[in-house]
């Protein structure tokens, strides 16, 4: 079974259209990056598939779970970190995490356990106590992750959760989640316009103009279409690539 499954999905805000017949499938325990320049449609496909956007066209399937049928099977499949940081600020990390386990519904006993293995698991654990405001953008970033994480879904969107931190920190993060992709078994979608965030063994999907204009592992589309990752994105989305 796919983590997710995207089927012609199409959207439009009035008479534009915003994603056009998008479809694609990403299989469990790959780090998939969502590649495209601003405009090309990657926050539409975001909000669609977090629920944020009712579908107009199109189907999407989170773990077998249709979106459009059954949004909370399969909305409890995926584990989201937004571009803009919904921690709150003046709780603890331990207490933003305890508060989104009750939003789950987890038990006390569930919470317990869950809390402590993302502690440990996104190197938390001696920040515990500390409030999030008092925190620098990576370690907040992992909290976000640790917290998406807690309900223990099949696919974790990452949307441009490198927006505003440094070099050393957004290098940090890239391979953080890849290590949890590697060692966990956990699906990825990374959604990115940075092209130094994607590395040759990544099922890469091009958006642009609101179409997938490629898909397939990174360095075989970059070899066929150009020869570098470079090349190949800047032929893919000029302006007459989106057909």
């Amino acid at each position: 079974m796919n983590a997710l499954d995207v089927s012609e999905l199409s959207f439009a805000y009035g008479a534009r259209e915003a994603l056009r017949q998008v479809s694609f499938s990403l299989v469990p325990g790959r780090f998939a990056a969502l590649l495209g320049p601003n405009g090309a449609g990657k926050s539409t496909l975001v909000a669609l598939l977090t629920r944020l956007y009712d579908l107009q066209r199109g189907e999407i399937q989170v773990g077998g779970c249709s979106l459009r049928k059954t949004p909370r099977a399969a909305l409890k499949q995926l584990g989201v970190v937004f571009q803009q940081s919904t921690l709150d600020l003046d709780l603890s990390v331990e207490q933003n995490l305890r508060y989104h386990a009750a939003l789950h519904g987890l038990s006390r006993h569930e919470t317990g356990l869950r809390v402590e293995a993302e502690l440990a698991r996104q190197a938390l654990t001696e920040r515990r106590r500390e409030r999030v405001r008092e925190l620098n953008g990576g370690h907040r970033r992992r909290v976000e992750i640790a917290r998406a994480l807690l309900h223990q879904p099949r696919l974790l969107l990452l949307d441009e959760a490198s927006v505003g931190l440094d070099p050393a920190s957004r290098l940090a993060l890239n391979q953080h989640i890849r290590s949890l992709c590697r060692e966990h078994g956990i699906s990825v979608l990374w959604t990115t316009h940075l092209l130094d965030e994607v590395q040759p063994s990544d099922d890469l999907l091009i958006l642009h103009q609101g179409r997938l204009v490629a898909s397939g592992q990174a360095d075989a589309l970059s070899l066929e279409h150009g020869g570098d990752l470079g090349s190949a994105f800047t032929r893919l989305t000029t302006s007459g690539a989106a057909r």
